[in-house]
């Protein structure tokens, strides 16, 4: 089952510990999704093909293309620039869907106040992050993650690096934010 707390603001230790405050603080999901809009759900990663909450989600929002990316050290080209790369603070202009298969890892995601939430995925879950969040991904000391990676269309993976706020969905977003994400994509 996903985690989720807020981070320490220590930038000098290495990005894969969990960098919980002291005392650790915290999230549920209902909070998460207030928050920042990132949405949960826990699918049986070993017959996901089969799986009725993914089944649903594919149908309801439209994700007809689908991969799989494994990070590792061993079967990452250029992995440590590719490490940096996923830590750099950006958004996207399309939701990021990813359900992971193996392994672990986590999504730092920004809160309505700035701060950064750490989302701690392990097999079996998958998270949507919303387009326009500012958001990275890091591997955790395990440095190995699976996972099948969703979209609507051929994939665009573009990511605006901050500051990108003069984009369309980055005010979408922060306008869906101030209203504390009325749930627009139930399943």
């Amino acid at each position: 089952m996903v985690k989720v707390w807020f981070m320490d603001d220590e930038q000098e230790t290495d990005q894969r510990l969990e960098h919980h405050r002291s005392p650790p603080d915290y999230l549920e999901l209902p909070e998460l999704y207030q928050k920042t809009g990132v949405e949960y759900f826990k699918i049986n990663a070993d017959d996901y093909q089969n799986d009725a909450i993914l089944g649903e989600l594919r149908a309801k929002r439209g994700y007809t293309y689908d991969d799989e990316i494994t990070c590792s050290e061993k079967c990452l080209p250029d992995y440590a620039n590719k490490l940096k790369n996923f830590f750099t603070e950006h958004l996207h202009t399309d939701e990021e869907i990813r359900l992971v298969l193996d392994g672990s890892g986590y999504f730092d995601v920004r809160d309505n106040e700035e701060q950064w939430l750490r989302i701690q995925v392990v097999k079996g879950d998958l998270i949507i992050i919303p387009a326009g969040i500012y958001h990275r991904f890091t591997l955790d000391s395990n440095n190995f993650i699976k996972a099948r990676r969703y979209f609507v269309g051929e994939p665009v993976w573009t990511p605006h690096n901050r500051p990108a706020d003069d984009l369309d969905c980055r005010k979408s977003y922060l306008k869906h934010q101030a209203e504390s994400f009325v749930q627009l994509n139930q399943v």
